[in-house]
């Protein structure tokens, strides 16, 4: 896969469970707006973080890269947000999940392929 379809498939990833999040904890949303206005400020960190991801051609996701491109703050409030929307990405989005978890599986085995070399 191109880097650059990694990055906008990881960017949709992420906007997905953010919404999940956000609808399910009832933010309140602006009329015509998808996201309360702390979630839409997360979702943009988060984007703008994975656009300028330094490793986006070698690793499978931010939670196993070794670089933690996110802020402290933000890294807690992204991995609360991951929580609770990672598993209900299985009921709204299930080939999107799917695709995540061939993706993590993907990577583990070329990890594991790649230390049983050396």
């Amino acid at each position: 896969m191109n880097v650059e379809k990694k990055r906008r498939q990881e960017q949709q990833t992420i906007k997905t469970i953010i919404g999940i999040y956000c609808h399910g904890h009832h933010h309140r949303r602006e009329p015509g707006e998808k996201l309360c206005p702390e979630c839409q400020a997360l979702a943009a960190y988060a984007v703008e973080r994975i656009e300028k991801c330094p490793r986006m051609e070698v690793k499978s996701f931010c939670s196993v890269c070794p670089i933690h491109c996110y802020a402290p703050a933000k890294r807690e409030e992204i991995q609360k947000v991951m929580r609770y929307g990672g598993p209900c990405m299985l009921l709204h989005h299930p080939l999107m999940t799917l695709h995540h978890m061939f993706l993590t599986w993907q990577t583990k085995r070329l990890e594991e392929k790649t230390n049983c070399d050396m």
